[in-house]
């Protein structure tokens, strides 16, 4: 079996593959300094609720945006799965060229969902991820990573809003059924979720303008669920993008032996 650990800046998720399907998922806050004690103590629980024990792995792969992090989530995988993780970044081959000005730069997640996304869907594509960040990646055909464009997500920009206008409360992210609200949080969320509509929107058009050629947009993270039927300009919803371009990454790794 296959632990696959995908750690964004808010939340980290675990994910069980038996190697035929996804079994099992976990989702933690994101927290640089759990150590890999910790993490065990509490992924234990959690798998012999599921019939599951830590001594049942073969392999792991990390994927992770914090590298204060990384450390510990190592010596998760070595010291009580008693796999070496395989960690994206690390000399990994991810089997896509990355066609960038400086390819280190490049976010796992970023790569990770690129390839995710290529297994599945032809030709060109743009993946948007919605998280702490929102990203639009541009991947080519061949599968290619060529760039892509970086926003703030929409919840941190809801808590910057709230964190840096004294009179204005901390609200939850909704479709609003009306642009324009009539009260204060009904104009809050309505300026945040139809602003990122917007941007969304408006962010595609400007790249598939750039590139002049057919692009199929595909969505996936923690907020895309909220954009569904909001917008014609999103092809695919695919929450399960960042699981998959793991698996394949560890697919082509184990193969290449």
């Amino acid at each position: 079996m296959l632990l696959a650990i995908e750690q964004g800046n808010t939340n980290t998720l675990f994910a069980v593959h038996d190697g035929e399907r996804w079994t099992a998922q976990w989702r933690a806050g994101t927290d640089s300094t759990r150590t890999a004690d910790e993490y065990a103590v509490w992924l234990s629980q959690l798998l012999a609720m599921a019939g599951l024990s830590l001594n049942q792995f073969d392999g792991c792969i990390v994927s992770s945006v914090v590298p204060q992090s990384i450390f510990n989530l190592r010596n998760l995988a070595r010291r009580y799965l008693h796999v070496e993780p395989l960690v994206v970044g690390d000399n990994v081959d991810l089997g896509i060229p990355v066609r960038i000005q400086k390819p280190s730069e490049a976010g796992a997640d970023r790569l990770v969902n690129a390839i995710g996304a290529h297994v599945v869907y032809p030709g060109d594509l743009i993946v948007i991820d919605s998280g702490t960040a929102t990203t639009f990646d541009i991947i080519a055909a061949d599968g290619g990573f060529e760039g892509g464009v970086i926003a703030p997500g929409i919840n941190l920009s809801m808590e910057a809003l709230h964190q840096a206008a004294a009179k204005l409360p901390r609200v939850a992210i909704q479709k609003p059924q009306r642009v324009v609200g009539t009260d204060t949080v009904g104009a809050m969320q309505s300026g945040v979720f139809w602003g990122y509509i917007a941007l969304i929107e408006g962010l595609i058009a400007r790249i598939k303008a750039e590139h002049d050629k057919p692009l199929t947009v595909v969505a996936t993270g923690g907020v895309a669920s909220l954009f569904h039927g909001a917008t014609t300009s999103i092809d695919h919803f695919d929450p399960d993008l960042t699981i998959r371009g793991m698996l394949e990454i560890w697919r082509r790794n184990k193969k290449a032996g």
